[in-house]
């Protein structure tokens, strides 16, 4: 992870298709794109990869969180669970609808906790929206279970998380609807992109339609297209989706290569009393993009992260103090800063999160440093570097 470490031969193929065509919109211009369709292509690529019944590609991650809520029909005043941990993504593609975001702990899975979503439900609720990240899944056996009960959907952020399975299956097709980030930075990339994945017919054509101003996309003639609602435009371009296939094409061995460098650094790490690695769920395998682990105290964590620094092991987050991905530096979210007036149904529904009380998430977040794993290091590099992170580990815990 990402993706751009190992560009190459077939992603130049494919962007130049596009380039000599001339057409980098998704829609149109039939006669003068020498039968190049990167999207459609990806999408079938995806489909059938990902084990999903449709794919329908946008112009990012949060748009596709944004359109897959809009396709179900979500919207003001409806309640979406999501976790304190997460990218500030989560709850703008709610907040984007008038729904409210009602912020819920996570627990060693640096997941979703399940308990802790059964006593949030109320019944404005209508979604669950499950947040695989550093590449790793909550229970979702158990979160399907209080969907279920309480007819709710389940929606899966596999943003951080494609190529990873559950009980079989990979991340973002096993909920109602399913969520990949294809930006820069993540495991295929796409430079900027996303997919919305759902099995539900009815879903699938609300999101193409509601992702490109309510078109309805019948015939071949844009111009003469009807819109059956209200839309807006989170199209991908063709640029965008030709790279994304030959990265699609990478994804098997892209993860071949994350397994590999995860092993050697974990098995470095395992035999150090005091670190403790995450919870992955029975059945689950997570992509292996990041290694995310505890330490003692949060005290611990905090002088891990720096020793780690200063010994020149670069990608290790501690996302306790993380301006984007952990709910504490949420204040614009907090105070509710928007450029313009915010609905009135989240103003009065919205919690004060001021207020909260997630020390359980905390707990969990306080002592954690999750470590990205690179492509592009050599077996040496990586030798090195699980050397250097298990002394500098050892070391600061026992001086504790």
């Amino acid at each position: 992870m990402p993706g751009f470490e190992l560009f190459g031969e077939q992603e130049r193929k494919q962007v130049n298709d596009v380039l000599d065509s001339g057409v980098l919109m998704r829609y149109g211009f039939d006669g003068m794109r020498n039968e190049h369709w990167k999207a459609k292509e990806l999408e079938a690529a995806l489909s059938e990869k990902m084990q999903s019944d449709h794919v329908h590609l946008v112009s990012s991650g949060t748009a596709a969180l944004t359109v897959a809520l809009a396709s179900a029909g979500v919207g003001a005043g409806d309640e979406v669970i999501m976790p304190t941990f997460t990218f500030v993504a989560s709850f703008e593609s709610i907040l984007a609808l008038g729904a409210i975001p009602i912020l819920v702990d996570v627990d060693d899975t640096l997941t979703l906790d399940p308990k802790a979503v059964q006593q949030a439900i109320t019944p404005k609720t209508r979604v669950i929206m499950s947040v695989h990240m550093c590449g790793s899944m909550a229970n979702l056996d158990a979160l399907q279970a209080i969907c279920d009960q309480h007819g709710l959907l389940l929606l899966e952020d596999a943003c951080q998380a494609i190529g990873a399975t559950y009980s079989g299956k990979p991340l973002g097709s096993i909920g109602d609807l399913g969520c990949f980030s294809f930006d820069y930075v993540k495991t295929i990339t796409c430079g900027e992109g996303g997919a919305v994945l759902t099995n539900n017919e009815a879903y699938y054509q609300n999101a193409h339609k509601y992702s490109d101003h309510g078109h309805d996309h019948i015939g071949n003639d844009r111009g003469a297209e009807t819109h059956p609602f209200l839309g807006y435009n989170y199209r991908i371009s063709e640029l965008n989706a030709a790279v994304g296939l030959a990265q699609l094409s990478r994804l098997d061995d892209f993860i071949s290569i994350q397994k590999k460098n995860y092993t050697i650094m974990r098995e470095a790490l395992s035999a150090i009393e005091g670190v403790q690695f995450r919870s992955v769920p029975d059945g689950g395998e997570e992509n292996y993009s990041f290694l995310s682990f505890f330490l003692p105290s949060e005290e611990l964590a905090k002088k891990a992260q720096n020793a780690l620094g200063e010994a020149r092991v670069d990608g290790c987050f501690y996302w306790f103090d993380n301006n984007w991905h952990y709910y504490r530096k949420w204040e614009h979210l907090t105070h509710k800063k928007s450029l313009g007036k915010l609905p009135q149904e989240v103003l009065e529904a919205l919690p004060d999160y001021e207020k909260a009380d997630f020390s359980a998430s905390d707990h969990w977040v306080g002592r954690n440093l999750s470590c990205l794993i690179k492509l592009g290091w050599t077996e040496q590099e990586v030798h090195q570097r699980a050397k250097t992170m298990a002394e500098v580990l050892q070391n600061i815990i026992q001086g504790a």
